[in-house]
């Protein structure tokens, strides 16, 4: 990336905001109106935010990142006080965004929040109608309801009139523009000479000392880690449920009482024209358009099979012009009130005279209407049949916890009778580990901290005991005990002997090349000569031309006021490589890339505006910390050794 970017570090800051921020957006509906019974973090505005608040922002984190990275995420980059800073700082940031919303007295219309809704992706039946069903659904597996959704969409949306506003204000000089433009295109001919550790193999000299000093030294590098092979059984909701029967009768009884759930409430679908009042407008413009939109109405009584294409040419609905102004269908509640009561009070086909509204006068043509329908028995039987064996075991678990945990105990060193008692299966894990693995990722249960602590307690050890009762969820209880336990060790030095000399000698040979490249820097920038260096290629920050990162830093930012200039690099698995720059000259004009850095600069600069903003109304928000986050020692020591 060029220069100017990297001027600009809080634009990374502010990129990292962006990234965390949005999955916040619906956790602050619920987690902002908790009582003020909470362990509070800080205050926003007089408002808390609770350390519940922040613990589920960590969490949505972490089991993002794990949904990324897979086996590959670390839970350790979480747990240090930087992370939790930028999580803390990100709420704080929404909680200021939102205040300054509610101050501007931002809103968005109905109608605005429908047609995100019916835009979303994936929700459209095949007969081309919004699929409600699937809707509820999809929002009920992130433990939603359409209220929670729609109001933090509203919410979103509010503030992205915000952003684009404050975005929208910044200005980028055109002689920046000049410069980044300049530094962008200049390109840089240079030749390389490398010096590979693999050259330099048969001058290394290995001894028995030197692979026992690395041995000695590297110790956890052939450390075999602490295991366990375990059983454990569960007590859950779910496993209690797979135990309980729903007869025909009690469905059948469900289904009368609850008819209401299994109902669709009649639909419409509607097109409208629409001829747009602006907010504010005067009383000589609101009439002007109502004169268009009665001219249109005209046009429209005379040619109602045209409405379609009427719509495509008169209104002024970006959102739904092009499909002629096709609004899908809706059911009650999901329109502005004037247009919902008038397109309710039309028969099919039928068109409405003007109907104002908030955003202007419409013209609404009714194109369909589902009626009211209910959902037969045999459709829904066995969704019902898995509700009432839940209700059930949700009756039972109490019951069925306390025998759980009295039996674990009472019979400490065994599972089985827990598992006989109350029909369980034990389940077994091996190679688990005191630090979460690939093997306890695997399980959500296996990689829980209280779960791990438990099972890796001295007692639980040494006397192979089950663990307590843990309750690691709602209606969820578990217990374990140790089979077979393998403490740490060291693999011994014979075994891997040959591991540890191809590892010193790498070293070896890489220090070889290494001083055999930094002898050969010091004599070219005494002596100035070109023997022995490879092909000519050009490179610029557009076009990196194949050259390792550490190396193409140091190429672009070496003193090239006298040419040609020279530059040395270690490069991990290659040992060093030495660069001569032979000229600089400027690629030749591209309207392309100028604009594409056009687009670029005024994007970093928009971003750099907008957080700066946000650094503004957080010093307006009166932003205290209620509970600051303290390195560890282990944490200070990690920095220090980066700085």
């Amino acid at each position: 990336m060029f220069e100017y970017v990297r001027t600009h570090q809080r634009l990374m800051q502010f990129i990292l905001l962006l990234f965390i921020v949005p999955s916040f957006a619906l956790v602050g509906i619920s987690s902002y109106v908790r009582g003020n019974n909470e362990e509070t973090v800080a205050k926003v505005a007089g408002e808390n935010i609770s350390q519940q608040e922040f613990d589920d922002a960590l969490r949505q984190q972490m089991d993002k990142m794990r949904q990324r990275f897979g086996d590959k995420f670390d839970e350790a980059m979480f747990n240090t006080v930087e992370a939790k800073k930028s999580i803390l700082d990100n709420l704080i940031a929404q909680r200021v965004l939102r205040a300054e919303v509610k101050n501007q007295n931002l809103s968005i219309p109905d109608q605005v929040l429908q047609q995100n809704i019916l835009a979303i992706p994936g929700l459209t039946l095949p007969n081309g109608s919004f699929d409600n069903e699937g809707y509820k659904n999809a929002l009920a597996a992130q433990r939603l309801t359409p209220t929670m959704y729609e109001s933090g969409e509203r919410e979103r949306l509010a503030q992205q009139q915000l952003t684009t506003a404050i975005e929208g204000s910044a200005f980028v000089p055109k002689a920046v523009l000049a410069q980044v433009n300049a530094i962008t295109s200049q390109e840089r001919e240079i030749q390389s000479i490398d010096f590979k550790a693999a050259d330099f193999v048969s001058q290394v000299k290995i001894t028995d000392a030197m692979l026992k000093a690395y041995y000695d030294k590297n110790g956890a590098q052939f450390q075999i880690p602490e295991m366990a092979k375990i059983e454990y059984v569960v007590l859950s909701g779910e496993t209690i449920a797979a135990q309980m029967t729903a007869s025909d009768e009690e469905i059948k009884a469900y289904y009368d009482q609850n008819i209401k759930n299994y109902s669709v409430d009649e639909q419409r679908r509607a097109s409208h024209i629409l001829i747009k009042v602006n907010k504010g407008a005067s009383a000589a413009e609101k009439a002007a358009a109502k004169a268009k939109a009665e001219e249109v109405l005209a046009l429209v009584r005379k040619q109602p099979e045209n409405f379609a294409q009427l719509a495509k040419q008169y209104s002024e609905d970006e959102g739904s012009k092009a499909q002629g102004g096709d609004l899908d269908f809706f059911a009650k509640g999901m329109m502005l009130k004037p247009f919902e009561d008038a397109t309710y009070k039309l028969k099919e086909n039928e068109i409405s005279d003007l109907v104002e509204s908030d955003f202007g006068f419409h013209i609404i043509h009714l194109t369909a209407i589902k009626p009211t329908s209910v959902k037969p028995l045999d459709q829904v039987k066995d969704q019902i049949s898995a509700d009432i064996k839940k209700q059930k075991a949700g009756k039972k678990f109490s019951e069925m916890a306390e025998t759980f945990t009295n039996t674990v105990y009472e019979q400490s060193t065994s599972l089985q009778p827990v598992a006989d008692k109350l029909k369980l299966t034990i389940a077994t894990a091996d190679n688990l580990t005191r630090v979460p693995n690939s093997v306890n990722h695997s399980n959500p249960i296996l990689a829980n901290p209280k779960f791990l602590k438990a099972l890796f307690s001295d007692d639980a050890i040494k006397n192979k005991r089950n663990t307590e009762a843990l309750e690691l969820g709602a209606n969820t209880l578990v217990s374990a005990r140790i089979v077979e336990h393998k403490p740490a060790s060291k693999r011994p030095f014979d075994e891997v002997k040959d591991v540890i000399t191809a590892r010193v000698t790498l070293a070896e040979s890489e220090s070889l090349a290494q001083k055999a490249g930094q002898a050969k820097l010091a004599s070219l920038i005494a002596t100035p000569d070109a023997a022995g260096f490879g092909d000519t290629k050009l490179v610029s920050r557009i076009q990196q031309g194949g050259i390792p990162g550490a190396a193409f830093d140091l190429i672009m930012k070496a003193d090239t006021r006298k040419l040609p200039a020279f530059v040395g690099v270690e490069l991990p698995g290659q040992a060093y490589a030495v660069y001569r720059i032979n000229k600089i000259q400027q690629a030749a004009p591209d309207e392309g890339r100028t604009a594409e850095i056009a687009k670029q600069v005024d994007n970093v600069t928009a971003s750099d505006e907008f957080f700066a903003y946000v650094e503004m109304l957080k010093q307006k928000g009166n932003v205290k910390i209620v509970k600051p986050f303290v390195a560890t020692p282990a944490e200070l020591a990690g920095a220090k050794a980066a700085s």
